[in-house]
């Protein structure tokens, strides 16, 4: 069982499904509304544990229903939550619209943006016992800068997901032992613009795991050989939290190489598109199973 310290947001996504996007002015009717718990961290925490992961979340939640209602989500779900803190600001939000199968996302962090560096100090510990460390960027830079320090200090891998898109410092590069990022998140985290993306993974031999959609992920290894694992052909519902489920499960199967590992997440994302909402399609163990005897 591997041992997972996430680092990251807790939100609660509001959703709207519509047939088509609204265009700027336009109001439409929608087909339905529901709430589901969310977050880039909490997500890929949840994705983990119910991979079998042994999975502690170190964020912030807001004073408010939200926020009672997303750490006892965490949980049941097997989360450890004793570095959850409850700041000041309300929970954070975000508004999700979709139609036919694709999202369009805005995010209020709230209370994610007091998630702060005492609060990784406070879990040291649990980074110590950690195999790897998994954060993203729905929290401030600076926290995650000094959990890839932390993490440094002791030892730890430390996983990130440059998500949303920005520029990272060479300090931030440096202390990742691997990037997961999407083309776009890629070309905008080492700002290497037009680059192409396969010259890019080859300056980071070993350190990058790149999803492409449909087409699975890609890797190079430490002697810079491309690797691709294939995606899996699936019927997507809604493709929010895709992303969050394939870090969730690498950093669960790690262990096993990143081959493997990389089947096995991109497995997990697939499956993850065919139910409704960011954890309601992430898989259990027992479903992820089911499924690659299936496809083999």
């Amino acid at each position: 069982m591997a041992r997972v310290v996430v680092v990251g947001s807790i939100n609660m996504d509001m959703v709207v499904e519509t047939d088509v996007f609204p265009r700027l002015g336009e109001t439409l009717f929608g087909n339905g509304f529901s709430t589901h718990p969310g977050g880039k961290g909490a997500n890929q925490a949840v994705a983990a544990a119910r991979l079998g992961a042994d999975v502690t979340m170190i964020g912030c939640v807001g004073d408010d229903a939200f926020g009672a209602q997303l750490k006892a989500t965490l949980a049941r779900e097997g989360v450890d939550t004793q570095f959850v803190s409850t700041g000041r600001g309300p929970t954070g939000i975000a508004s999700i619209t979709l139609s036919g199968g694709d999202n369009a996302i805005v995010i209020v962090p709230g209370a994610n943006h007091e998630l702060s560096a005492d609060d990784v100090d406070r879990a040291r510990d649990a980074i110590r016992d950690a195999d790897i460390v998994l954060a993203q960027l729905e929290v401030p830079l600076a926290t995650v800068l000094h959990a890839a320090r932390v993490a440094k200090s002791l030892g730890k891998p430390f996983f990130l997901n440059p998500a949303p898109a920005v520029a990272l410092s060479d300090e931030l590069i440096a202390l990742t032992t691997l990037l997961t990022p999407n083309e776009h998140e890629l070309a905008t985290a080492l700002q290497t613009g037009h680059a192409d993306w396969q010259a890019t993974l080859a300056t980071m031999p070993g350190r990058i795991a790149m999803t492409h959609g449909k087409e699975g992920a890609y890797y190079t290894d430490a002697a810079g050989e491309l690797t691709h694992q294939p995606g899996f052909a699936v019927n997507a519902v809604d493709t929010t939290g895709a992303g969050d489920t394939f870090n969730g499960a690498l950093a669960a199967f790690w262990h096993l190489g990143a081959a493997e590992a990389m089947r096995r997440a991109n497995a997990a994302g697939a499956l993850s598109v065919t139910r409704a909402g960011a954890q309601g399609g992430m898989p259990t163990l027992a479903e992820l199973e089911r499924f690659l005897e299936k496809a083999s």
